[in-house]
């Protein structure tokens, strides 16, 4: 057997004669390149070289030598027709020949080419329209909120948001300031998509830390030894080394199946577990539910319709993964209190110190800024307060001074309109005319919507305390509603208009108090809480991309 493997060596040797093998005395094997293509070698010389192999091995060492070769030659021979295939597309030198045992790198040991970096993402606002953006690989989600503020001109205020939906499954969240939208997109099934929309609860919990989580949710270690002053709840929420833990009851859905089940139900930083036997804490009686790492939290808002849920407070845990609707892990709460609750207390465990920096980032900026007011995008920071009052315009340097002109500028139509009601002009601007279409132009009216509509809207941008928006009346054409969140609680209150001395105004509380327009109106509420539970706060406004 031996001598059938040397002859297939000459074989091959005959036909690339570069590489010469060479055995030491530890059996390995040592190639020999040479340089200098030497012609073919008559038949008898493969004879002589043998003999010569043998008269200076020994038959132990010959035996070695005899089991690599055939590899060898093979692989040889393929790394040979692989630089054929190859030899027809042009050779690129190569750059930095010392690193490589080649000066010339062949096309097909190129690597392959990168991807560019850019994505294109599709950008839903709440009318349906979409918008389509490039970004880059890296772009977080605040990033884009501030892209999309800067195109669509809106103020930003740092509520902005952007919010995964999938409509098919009813479920939605905001993503945080610091998740990268690549990211977020590859988990996302074909029928999700992103939506751009206001959200003012996003970090109401380090603004009112006191009002989210009741004595009787929240639990602390052994090691605490009593219980924790309220005053350090959040910094025991963002320590990663104190075990805060919101326990309660929750109306579970079991996997597979429409029924669901009551159970009491612990977050913890580990995850999300229950109890299988009534509120016992003992390990052996805690099962897990979801995991926080590879887990988001979703607002499910189908949730009655879709999944037969005992309230309509219900909340949904899916991986970070592309899942269908069997593998959701589904809860349910009394209330919306215990809802926000929940839900907060899973993105504090998750991200926990990450989450107070999202909130610090857009406070440090304000602090930056010489304007109480919030910052506006790019193109309208480039505008200047103008006074046009003498010979010459100057620039209005003092901020004081420029908010009393903006003030005066816009009271300016109330004056125009008198002094033409005065002399008896059809004019357009008339009081009875534009008082009934001035406060159509404001981003806080939204028109002939519904009941729920309203209510909607209110639910989808945060449900926090002084959230309002106006419309139409329904019963009366000629009145309007001041829709306004308080306490978590949507309450409606009708603006009748009243006659007097011939001129129309409006009313919140039967003439008691009477404005001209609504404009009036809301600005008066913005600064007085009157006969209203809170002040107007925050106008829900929606935007067209």
């Amino acid at each position: 057997m031996n001598s059938s493997f040397e002859s297939l060596y000459s074989t091959c040797s005959s036909v690339q004669s570069e590489s010469v093998p060479l055995l030491q005395h530890n059996g390995q094997v040592h190639v020999h390149r040479d340089h200098h293509r030497s012609a073919p070698m008559p038949p008898h010389s493969h004879t002589s070289n043998s003999e010569l192999q043998h008269s200076t091995t020994s038959p132990k060492q010959r035996r070695r030598r005899s089991q690599p070769m055939h590899i060898l030659a093979v692989r040889r021979l393929q790394e040979e027709e692989q630089q054929l295939r190859t030899s027809s597309l042009p050779a690129i030198p190569n750059p930095f020949p010392e690193l490589s045992g080649s000066p010339v790198l062949s096309p097909g040991s190129l690597p392959p080419c990168q991807p560019s970096g850019t994505y294109i993402i599709n950008i839903f606002s709440e009318d349906g329209m979409g918008k389509v953006v490039e970004i880059p690989a890296d772009m977080t989600a605040r990033d884009l909120c501030q892209l999309l503020v800067y195109k669509s001109h809106c103020v930003d205020d740092n509520s902005w948001a952007l919010v995964e939906h999938h409509p098919l499954l009813g479920l939605e969240r905001c993503l945080e300031d610091h998740e990268l939208v690549v990211q977020v997109q590859a988990s996302m099934t074909s029928e999700g998509r992103f939506l751009f929309r206001k959200n003012y609860a996003k970090y109401e919990f380090f603004r009112n830390p006191l009002n989210f989580f009741p004595e009787h949710m929240v639990a602390w270690c052994q090691e605490t030894n009593g219980a924790i002053p309220p005053s350090q709840l959040l910094q025991n929420f963002l320590n990663s080394s104190s075990c805060p833990e919101i326990q309660g009851f929750l109306y579970v859905k079991e996997m597979g199946r429409k029924s669901w089940k009551k159970l009491y139900v612990f977050l913890r930083r580990s995850g999300l577990y229950f109890s299988t036997k009534g509120t016992s804490k003992e390990p052996r009686h805690l099962q897990l539910l979801a995991d926080l790492e590879d887990s988001n939290v979703f607002t499910v808002t189908t949730g009655k319709k879709l999944h037969s849920a005992p309230t309509d407070y219900e909340f949904c845990i899916k991986p970070n993964k592309r899942t269908e609707l069997k593998e959701l892990r589904m809860l349910c709460t009394e209330d919306e209190q215990s809802r926000t609750s929940w839900m907060t207390a899973f993105r504090l465990f998750k991200y926990g110190i990450v989450l107070y920096q999202n909130y610090k980032i857009p406070q440090q900026r304000k602090t930056l800024s010489h304007f109480s007011t919030p910052v506006r995008s790019v193109s309208e920071n480039s505008l200047v307060a103008m006074d046009f009052s003498g010979r010459i315009g100057r620039v209005i340097d003092n901020p004081l001074e420029a908010q009393s002109a903006a003030m005066e500028e816009g009271n300016a139509w109330r004056k125009r309109s008198q002094r033409m009601n005065i002399l008896g002009s059809p004019s357009p601007l008339h009081p009875c005319l534009l008082n009934s279409v001035i406060h159509r132009t404001q981003l806080w009216f939204h028109g002939r919507i519904t009941r729920e509509e309203s209510h909607r809207m209110i639910h989808q941008q945060g449900q926090v305390d002084g959230l309002f928006l106006l419309r139409d009346s329904q019963s009366n054409p000629k009145a309007f509603v001041l829709t306004l969140c308080h306490h978590q609680k949507i309450k409606h209150f009708q603006i009748l208009p009243c006659e007097e001395d011939g001129q129309i105004f409006f009313s919140l509380d039967d003439g008691s108090t009477k404005f001209t327009d609504l404009i009036q109106l809301v600005e008066f509420y913005q600064l007085n809480r009157g006969v209203l539970p809170c002040k107007l706060k925050h106008p829900c406004t929606l935007v067209a991309l």
